[in-house]
């Protein structure tokens, strides 16, 4: 018998090579490339058997399908991530880190579901239906019509799922211990989990059965195994937190049946996770007025407005590089903010400690943030407290100009709705509210002399 030959194949991209290499060649990863048996693949289609292919039946693009209803879990932060409800026939893809939370959304979803009679199979590789029923019993869905699976072998599980009428949704928890036998490798090395989520998607496009697969990520956030599962599936949601705070964030970074950045705020309990209809009222409702280096930035996640405390804390360094600390933003992001106020305002940050914390673990990425981050850092340098009841948003220039940004009526009707009264915006912004004062900025160095006149001095 021949020995099997060996190749190494790029956990990033899923690019193989003959031999092991300490970089990437397709995608400039270092140390991705992870050992594997190579498959017994056909060597081209024209030394195949049957030679011909298989006629396939073209259609015309003008044409009138049946809509397919989407499946609402009446849990509406969770529908709101995926567009309203789950779409027959789809494939999502759910990341997240270790004891975030993913098997127990998805758990009280199916439970929902299932109230609202919709057949629904839960596939668990990690636990044992008495495990999983246990945690059924503490989140209070013992009675709910759910059915329940422990395998991680692809071929049974796809033999039991198309016995006899097949569940509307199915969650396959997760997708890194599941094996196809054809493959020699382990599970959780690429060719598995390409293998595997390549023949459910088959199976849930063949089927119309939605499919939900669990994806454990790797320390950088990135969800384990090959770049390209991905782009297989028709939906990537990320659950975000931060253990140190009860919310919950679950985002969807891809959706081809609905919006994208799109998120749903949960709060982690006793009895799983809850979900949270105001965000903005609960991330705000600790904060204190009249703090100094504090500043609420008026922001969009997807469609939905939301108002979140920045903090900002400068300090003198001992260091000969001082030191910067970001939790909630970009840390290149905050390096141009800090030379921009150099630069353009001679506030000379550049020699301080600089910490900057988004409050509540939420993660901002939007360039809107920019005026509330530099309010922020001007505010704790100068010593003085913005005023209070005041929100900000609007994007930064390297030349100090202060660039308008979109949706500015839906996150000033919001600060509204939350009692501020003062808004710091960029100038030629097309708005209709006139219930909240507005300072109308086109300078970095305008929003310094408000803050902080006597800063120059």
């Amino acid at each position: 018998m021949a020995k099997a030959k060996r190749i190494y194949v790029c956990n990033s991209c899923g690019s193989t090579y003959s031999k092991w290499m300490g970089q990437c060649e397709g995608c400039g990863e270092w140390n991705s490339l992870t050992e594997e048996a190579s498959e017994n693949s056909p060597t081209g289609l024209g030394k195949t058997a049957n030679a011909k292919g298989n006629l396939i039946e073209l259609s015309a693009l003008k044409g009138e399908d049946e809509d397919l209803p989407r499946m609402k879990s009446s849990i509406s932060e969770f529908d709101r991530v995926t567009g309203g409800g789950l779409v027959p026939g789809s494939a999502i893809l759910i990341g997240g880190d270790p004891g975030i939370g993913k098997s127990t959304i998805l758990l009280q979803a199916m439970s929902k579901l299932a109230d609202n009679n919709i057949k629904t199979v839960y596939i668990s590789g990690e636990e044992s239906v008495a495990q999983v029923r246990m945690r059924a019993k503490r989140l209070g869905l013992a009675d709910s019509d759910v059915s329940l699976g422990s395998e991680t072998n692809l071929r049974d599980i796809l033999a039991t799922l198309s016995k006899g009428d097949c569940p509307n949704v199915v969650v396959i928890d997760s997708i890194q211990t599941m094996y196809a036998d054809t493959i020699e490798s382990s599970p959780g090395t690429v060719s598995q989990v390409r293998t595997s989520a390549q023949e459910l998607i088959r199976f849930a496009k063949k089927r119309n059965v939605c499919v939900l697969l669990v994806g454990h990520v790797t320390k950088d956030g990135q969800i384990a195994g090959p770049r390209v599962l991905e782009h297989m599936v028709d939906t990537v949601l990320y659950f975000e937190g931060d253990r140190g705070h009860q919310f919950r964030i679950l985002r969807a970074v891809k959706n081809r049946f609905g919006g994208t950045d799109e998120i749903g705020v949960f709060e982690m309990g006793e009895l799983g996770l809850s979900e949270v209809l105001n965000p903005s009222a609960l991330f705000l409702g600790d904060r204190d007025e009249g703090v100094v280096g504090s500043a609420v930035f008026a922001g969009m996640e997807g469609s939905r407005p939301m108002l979140v405390e920045v903090q900002a804390l400068v300090a003198q360094s001992s260091l000969a590089t001082p030191r910067r600390a970001v939790v909630g933003w970009d840390s290149s992001r905050l390096a141009m903010i800090i030379a921009v106020l150099d630069a353009r305002c001679g506030l000379g940050l550049g020699a301080f400690d600089i910490y900057l914390n988004v409050a509540g673990g939420l993660k901002i990425s939007e360039p809107a943030a920019d005026l509330a981050v530099a309010a922020a850092l001007i505010s704790s340098l100068s010593g003085d407290a913005i005023a209070e009841k005041t929100v900000i948003f609007g994007e930064i220039a390297l030349s100090g100009e202060i660039r308008p940004v979109g949706q500015a009526e839906a996150r000033l009707k919001e600060s509204e709705k939350l009692g501020f009264t003062q808004a710091f915006i960029p100038s030629k912004m097309k708005f209709k509210n006139k219930k909240i004062k507005t300072a109308e900025l086109d300078q970095l160095i305008k929003l310094v002399d408000i803050i902080a006149p006597n800063l120059g001095d």
